[in-house]
């Protein structure tokens, strides 16, 4: 029988600021990816087990494409597995607007096709039930 906290799917979204650019080009670094998984992660721990539970490790993750300021991002985690106390969860980051600074100073468009730029595998923990 299959656990019915399995398949669900949580997604936040969020602007890039220029603040966070660390590289040429207004490229922001993979952590910043990581903390929204972090963000999403816990609120499939309390959607999922009314606590915001621990993120225990990462068995992947890709960098697939470059994240820059500007960027609006869809960072989405999914449950794949549900254990006594551990959760496994797939994670996937998509670009969803982009600023178009050849087109102007301020100008962005919303991207027809989402890049995916980060993909992961992650597990969280939670106390036990009923503690």
């Amino acid at each position: 029988m299959s656990d019915p906290r399995q398949g669900l799917t949580v997604t936040h979204r969020r602007y890039v600021p220029y603040g966070h650019a660390h590289y040429a080009g207004d490229l922001v670094d993979g952590a910043y990816v990581l903390a929204m998984f972090g963000d999403v992660a816990t609120e499939v721990c309390i959607r999922t087990d009314g606590d915001e539970g621990l993120f225990a490790s990462y068995s992947d993750v890709q960098f697939r494409a470059p994240v820059r300021a500007g960027d609006v991002l869809e960072a989405t985690a999914t449950v794949t597995r549900v254990g006594t106390r551990s959760r496994t969860l797939d994670f996937e980051a998509r670009v969803v607007c982009r600023g178009r600074p050849d087109k102007g100073p301020s100008a962005a468009e919303a991207l027809a096709e989402p890049i995916v730029v980060v993909t992961a595998t992650g597990t969280v923990v939670v106390p036990p039930a009923g503690a």
